[in-house]
């Protein structure tokens, strides 16, 4: 078959895999946190198999916790390369693929965070996305805070934070910078905007000190599926990153948030659904399934009870054995809310011990874990695509850097074969690949700056 709307794919990278014990298989490189010779191969991998993005998760707090030894000299995600500073070496060595890094608006500055992103679109020559995060874990220690912000309250800056990132994006119209030599006037003056922004959380006067990045705005990422964080993502984002384990669940957070689009005076196209999908590939489903028990045969049981630990936040697990039926989750979090909904639901729908818990969260942390092989693995795609359940999917590869290598080599032919994936590159920008519209200048046609000032 074939059809007029292709499906996006991105690379969600994370050192030697997403299954919580990669490091230990003997495929995988142990340094590939620190590595920059194998984020070079995997950039270069995904841009081979045509994928729109490559994205690594990242947090100002890390994803280790120190206090829990057992697991803490266990975990191979304990430190890894700050990702605006890698994808600015990346885009030396690839052409196409966009770069996609966090960064938090809880725990970030506003200024700072413009600034970082309008000089990687420029690095990247317009490939760069912003993933938009309100953080979920209290690291407030770290920014010398008493406390972790209340979520309703994260929500409500970040949306402050977007508009001020957008506005100081504005600074300089597209073609203010005039360098012309015999005037000698290097700035169209009449072409400058100061922010002025002056709001409940923030008050930041600009201008910015570099030229609008090249795609107008670097693409707008998000992962929450909160309430909260569908509304954000409604208002703000044009690409989520999103996590369901149901084909039903998918369609009903699609069809919700593109649904909420309409009041912002955006198109249902504005926003792109990219669930998380953990795929194990073999030749057979039988060859398949031995690999993904090889890789659960790698969790060290302090790592099975630090995953379950993680989640049963202020529960005593003490007395179970790991086949006991999982308890009933706790009911509110100030992290992630949306994380917690989707593996109590877990819990709740299928009645699990917590051996079968953790291993169902060992792969891919809630998102949608398949095995089997190619064929099994494409026609699953095809499916969430074609019912409104996704525009895409950000790909986990179980293990890196085969796991990567495997998917583009087995899974990608088969996509572009049914006409459901590119066989080259639409353009030269992220925006252009993702088919999303660049945006105008929100002060383009308004008095200028120096104007407003005198």
């Amino acid at each position: 078959m074939t059809t007029d709307r292709k499906l996006r794919l991105g690379a969600f990278l994370q050192a030697t895999g997403h299954h919580v014990s990669a490091w230990l298989h003997p495929d995988t490189d142990a340094d590939a946190g620190h590595n920059l010779e194998h984020y070079k191969g995997l950039a270069r991998t995904a841009e081979r198999g045509k994928f729109d993005l490559v994205f690594v998760a990242d947090s100002p707090g890390g994803y280790a916790d120190f206090t829990d030894e057992a697991t803490f000299r266990q975990n191979a995600k304990a430190a890894h390369f700050e990702p605006v500073t890698l994808w600015a070496a990346l885009a030396q060595v690839t052409e196409r693929v966009g770069f996609v890094a966090t960064s938090t608006t809880t725990y970030e500055d506003p200024y700072t965070t413009a600034r970082k992103f309008a000089s990687l679109d420029w690095v990247t020559g317009g490939r760069a996305a912003w993933n938009v995060v309100t953080t979920g874990a209290d690291v407030s220690a770290n920014f010398s805070r008493t406390e972790h912000l209340e979520h309703s309250k994260r929500y409500e800056r970040a949306e402050e934070y977007i508009d001020v990132v957008k506005g100081l994006w504005d600074s300089y119209e597209d073609d203010a910078f005039v360098r012309d030599r015999a005037a000698g006037v290097f700035l169209d003056t009449d072409k400058f905007h100061v922010l002025g922004h002056k709001g409940e959380h923030f008050q930041v006067r600009g201008p910015l000190n570099i030229a609008r990045p090249p795609q107008g705005y670097p693409v707008i990422v998000q992962a929450g599926a909160s309430e909260p964080g569908r509304e954000l993502a409604a208002r703000t984002a044009e690409v989520i990153f999103t996590a369901n384990l149901l084909l039903e669940d998918a369609q009903e957070f699609y069809g919700d948030v593109k649904a909420r689009l309409g009041k912002y005076g955006r198109r249902r196209e504005d926003l792109l659904v990219m669930p998380g999908i953990f795929a194990v590939l073999g030749g057979t489903e039988a060859e398949a399934q031995a690999k993904y028990e090889e890789l659960q045969s790698l969790v060290h049981p302090a790592v099975a009870w630090g995953i379950l630990n993680r989640h049963y936040q202020g529960v005593d697990l003490s007395s179970y054995t790991l086949d006991d039926v999982a308890p009933p989750l706790p009911g509110d979090t100030n992290g992630s809310k949306s994380r917690l909904k989707l593996v109590s639901d877990l819990v709740e729908r299928e009645r699990p011990t917590l051996r079968q818990l953790y291993r169902q969260v060992s792969t891919a942390r809630g998102h949608l874990t398949t095995v089997g092989t190619p064929e099994q693995v494409a026609d699953l795609i095809q499916t969430w695509f074609e019912t409104g359940a996704a525009d895409g999917f950000n790909v986990m590869p179980p293990i890196l850097p085969t796991g990567l290598t495997d998917f583009v080599d087995q899974v990608v032919p088969i996509l572009q074969r049914r006409g459901l994936f590119r066989e080259g590159y639409e353009g030269k920008t992220l925006r252009e690949n993702l088919g999303l519209r660049r945006p105008e200048n929100s002060f383009a046609g308004r008095v200028p700056a120096v104007a407003e000032a005198s």
